[in-house]
């Protein structure tokens, strides 16, 4: 288990995924690569309310003027349409078709986005004289630096809030979250304390359960202190994001080698000779490449989704090829996991072991399919709302309700015997 663990903190620490790139935006805006791409794409957000804000400041005003450099705003659902249209339109006539347009003649400029019925996505694009034109003349002008500031209306009506609207209501979710594992641990952690130090059969499951759920609180409080520093500059601690995927890509192996741990033939026993191995082989080499195999599998989708995935603050929305191979990779382990599990639970003489196959068993199931019937039920809802929905409190919470079931079974007989 340790070569497993050690497999799956180098896979993570191979994907470094750029972070949660905020709705703070600062960089260059380039000819270079607004004509090579015929606009050059600058960011994406959005939009509620009625005094919706773009704010964008620039230093250099002589070459921007030059340049007639402008912002062009399209709707999401407007520039699908161009990207797909078979008219074939030039590069000009996409540009006019923009929405909104501001021209960058001043330092800074602030536009307002109004009268919106409902959350839509805006694309922002920048384009110069330059953009359209086919051969290469001055190609080598400079760039201009900028920062962009991309804001929706808080409670209040006033252009505050750095989360769009897909976004809106994670920092209080994940301080709820948070104080939820907080009240959690104050209520076992002296039992499971006294459960450890007591020893016996279950001992190892105990540890494990609890490194799970303390990966699962890590990542919990990980994203609160992101999203903490997000609401209040736009860009965040991107560290800390990427932390709390690490968290939860380490919790999600250790589960799925614990689950393959009890279904495929090992036993949890306490032996002398080998107190730092927690879970004996019992079993062919065939199966342990088997369980190997999979967790190896899990840990390459996770982080294939991760990295196709380019949205700022995506948790497992399982809308790419490696989402849908996780969905129906989870389905299978939740049917034969289910399977070997009640193989084990009629055959198994031990009363603490069957009571707690059967706790984790009901478990299991639930952590299995929860992500995938999430994902889709989000399916039927706005683009703004299925990240909400695979954020949701039944989403990190069936993530801990399988190791926190088995662990508080275990404790109390542990305890009690």
């Amino acid at each position: 288990m340790g070569g497993l663990r050690l497999l799956a903190v180098a896979l993570t620490c191979c994907w470094w995924p750029p972070g949660s790139q905020g709705k703070t935006l600062r960089g260059s805006f380039s000819s270079a690569a607004a004509r090579d791409a015929h606009g050059q794409s600058i960011g994406h957000f959005e939009f509620h309310g009625d005094h919706a804000l773009l704010c964008v400041r620039i230093n250099d005003i002589a070459v921007a003027i030059g340049k007639e450099a402008k912002l062009y705003l399209f709707q999401a659902q407007e520039w699908l349409k161009l990207q797909e249209s078979g008219h074939g339109y030039s590069c000009s006539e996409k540009l006019s078709k923009a929405q909104l347009t501001i021209a960058m003649n001043q330092t800074e400029h602030n536009l307002t986005v109004s009268q919106i019925p409902y959350p839509q996505t805006w694309h922002v694009f920048y384009a110069d004289k330059y953009t359209c034109k086919e051969d290469n003349e001055n190609s080598q002008v400079e760039d201009i630096p900028f920062e962009m500031m991309l804001l929706n209306p808080d409670a209040e009506g006033n252009p505050f809030d750095h989360f769009s609207a897909g976004e809106s209501g994670l920092h209080e979710f994940f301080f709820l979250l948070v104080l939820v594992y907080f009240v959690i641990a104050c209520i076992y952690a002296q039992s499971l304390w006294q459960a450890i130090k007591k020893g016996g059969p279950m001992h190892v499951v105990l540890k494990v359960l609890t490194t799970a759920l303390l990966l699962q609180a890590g990542s919990a409080f990980a994203n609160y202190i992101h999203f903490s520093s997000y609401s209040k500059d736009g860009i965040g601690v991107p560290f800390m994001g990427s932390l709390a995927e690490f968290f939860d890509i380490a919790s999600q192996i250790q589960m799925l080698y614990l689950l393959l741990s009890l279904c495929m033939g090992w036993t949890i026993v306490r032996m002398k000779k080998s107190q730092s191995r927690p879970l004996q082989w019992d079993s062919t080499p065939a199966s342990t490449g088997i369980a190997v195999f999979i967790v190896i599998t899990q840990s390459i989708l996770l982080l294939w989704e991760q990295l196709e995935d380019t949205s700022p603050h995506s948790h497992h929305s399982h809308h790419n090829l490696a989402g849908i191979l996780l969905i129906v990779l989870r389905i299978c382990l939740a049917l034969s996991l289910g399977c070997g599990l009640y193989q084990i639970i009629t055959v198994e003489r031990s009363t603490l072991k069957r009571e707690f196959y059967i706790t984790f068993a009901k478990g299991c199931i639930l952590w299995f399919l929860c992500h995938p019937g999430l994902a889709c039920i989000s399916i039927i809802f706005n683009d703004y709302q299925r990240d909400k929905v695979n954020y949701s409190i039944i989403s990190k919470w069936s993530s801990a309700r399988s190791p926190l079931q088995a662990m508080q079974r275990v404790v109390e007989r542990t305890n009690v015997s």
